[in-house]
């Protein structure tokens, strides 16, 4: 029963975090966000107490039940397991094991420390390589919204069709290839992982699942082996994903630092001395904790399907991914259009409401929700190391619109915060500059004005190219204590490959 209620609510919170990644509909934003607040980095880095307090007293008293229920990743990879061994193993609950603890304290502790030098050191970025949950909306943005979109692409073509014989043009979200091939990489990884040795991952590299077995150890409700009853069968050692049970012939033991309480283990107990209970009920004589314990387990043999099917398989769905997000933007089905270039800015452009340089880069976790749900697709990950995966601004393909706040809004830490929506339209993000030598009246001697039609502030006034020839061109002149660097000039700009006006960051964000 307790295993029933664990998988009902995992699935339950693991479906809305990844409808709300996709976005679905709308009305996920305001249902779900609120999971996305309690994943535990977002919640530390928001510097949101009661959630981790909340968190870390359930974890005394119940245990890791944070990873078995709340957690996407954990979720996702109990999700592969299963499937691993009902296409594979014929439904056999059978992991690999590694034999020797210490394999598993030495790379959790390294990993730990490695996390904790990376985020003292403001490296958000980075440190979220290896943390859950923006690892997690990583994979679904970069593998399977690019799916999504195609596919809602597809049937709207298809409605299209239906009414009319105009071509519909498919757009799909863009990923900068550096970003895209290390969550591809990290996707097969943790998959290959989880359907070999389960929780693998949990264990020896997540620096939550590191932290949260420390107080593991000291909680209450555990399972716990009544010692008289076992006949050390090891049908729960070998069904344990996160290998925390040995089986041997003084007895059967548990590492609570490993313990994930999935329940399996009650299950799959045929003598009835597994059960779910506090410090009072253990049974005399049992031990636990023994992560020093070094004899054999009774493993069966291995799946006769070699690896390599796992990873063909893996390797394809990625390779399909990376294939669906690439594409040539077309106007109106009859000319390929030339995209721009991205401009080398020397200051990269936050997101209104990220403060400072210094600020957003100590508190993003890397999660690229806003990513996702960046309407107008000026939102993308950084590739700079320093930075890694924490989303910037670029105007290539739309720019940042005066009445949309939603990457505020669905920011789980705070990292990117706008009071309303008079604050984004009064805060200033960055700075809007002329390049002469692109503008097409200087380079063609025809009228434009583009920018100065679409600047939402009115930041830009056109005057005379020539001031002695009233009558020929005009260029724009920027009004720079009015320009709050939204991108409207830039992406509007006609010129190309380069617009022939480039918007350029700021280390301290404004109010005008």
């Amino acid at each position: 029963m307790l295993r029933k209620i664990r998988i009902t609510i995992a699935l339950l919170l693991f479906v809305a975090i990844t409808l709300l990644v996709l976005d679905f509909t709308s009305s996920f934003d305001t249902l779900f966000s609120w999971i996305a607040k309690i994943q535990i980095v977002p919640a530390i880095l928001a510097a949101n107490f009661i959630v981790v307090a909340v968190l870390a007293i359930v974890t005394l008293l119940m245990g890791r039940i944070y990873c078995s229920a709340v957690c996407p990743m954990g979720t996702y990879m109990d999700c592969v397991a299963w499937l691993w061994r009902k296409l594979f193993q014929k439904g056999r609950a059978k992991y690999h094991h590694i034999e020797h603890p210490l394999v598993h304290n030495v790379i959790r502790g390294s990993f730990l420390a490695l996390f904790i030098i990376l985020m003292v050191c403001g490296m958000v970025g980075v440190a979220s390589l290896i943390a859950p949950y923006s690892s997690y909306v990583r994979m679904v943005l970069t593998i399977l919204k690019p799916i999504y979109l195609i596919g809602n692409n597809a049937l709207a073509y298809i409605a299209e069709q239906m009414d009319s014989y105009a071509f519909y043009g498919v757009e799909v979200w863009f990923q900068p290839s550096l970003v895209l091939i290390t969550t591809i990489i990290t996707w097969l990884l943790i998959s290959f992982m989880a359907a070999r040795w389960g929780r693998l991952y949990c264990n020896s590299i997540c620096p939550v699942g590191s932290v949260l077995g420390v107080l593991a150890r000291f909680s209450w409700l555990k399972p716990v082996i009544a010692n008289d009853k076992c006949v050390h069968c090891g049908l729960c050692e070998r069904g344990c994903k996160a290998q925390a049970i040995k089986v041997t012939r003084e007895g059967t033991t548990i590492d609570y630092t490993r313990c994930v309480d999935c329940f399996d283990c009650l299950e799959a107990c045929k003598h009835g001395a597994m059960e779910f209970g506090g410090q009072r009920s253990k049974v005399k004589g049992q031990r636990t904790n023994e992560t020093n314990e070094t004899n054999d387990s009774n493993e069966t043999t291995d799946s006769s399907l070699s690896r390599r099917t796992f990873l063909l398989t893996a390797l394809s769905v990625g390779a399909g991914a990376a294939l669906a997000q690439t594409g040539k933007k077309m106007d109106g089905g009859l000319a390929v259009v030339k995209d721009k270039v991205i401009p080398e800015r020397q200051t990269p452009i936050l997101p209104p409401g990220a403060q400072s340089a210094e600020y957003f880069a100590k508190h993003c976790t890397a999660c690229q929700l806003c990513v996702s749900e960046c309407p107008n697709d000026v939102l993308r990950a950084s590739t700079d190391l320093l930075h890694f995966m924490q989303p910037v601004m670029g105007y290539e393909y739309g720019y940042c619109r005066e009445e949309c706040h939603k990457c505020s809004d669905v920011c789980p830490t705070g990292a990117i915060k706008l009071a309303d929506a008079a604050m984004k339209t009064s805060t200033k993000v960055g700075q809007a500059h002329w390049i002469k030598k692109n503008c097409i009246p200087v380079t063609d001697g025809v009228d434009c004005g583009n920018c100065a039609r679409h600047c939402p502030t009115g930041a830009i006034e056109m005057i005379p190219l020539d001031e002695n020839d009233e009558e020929g061109a005009y260029i724009p002149m920027i009004n720079e204590a009015r320009c709050i660097g939204c991108g409207a000039c830039e992406n509007l700009c006609p010129a190309r490959p380069l617009s022939a006006i480039i918007v350029e960051g700021i280390e301290q964000q404004q109010t005008i």
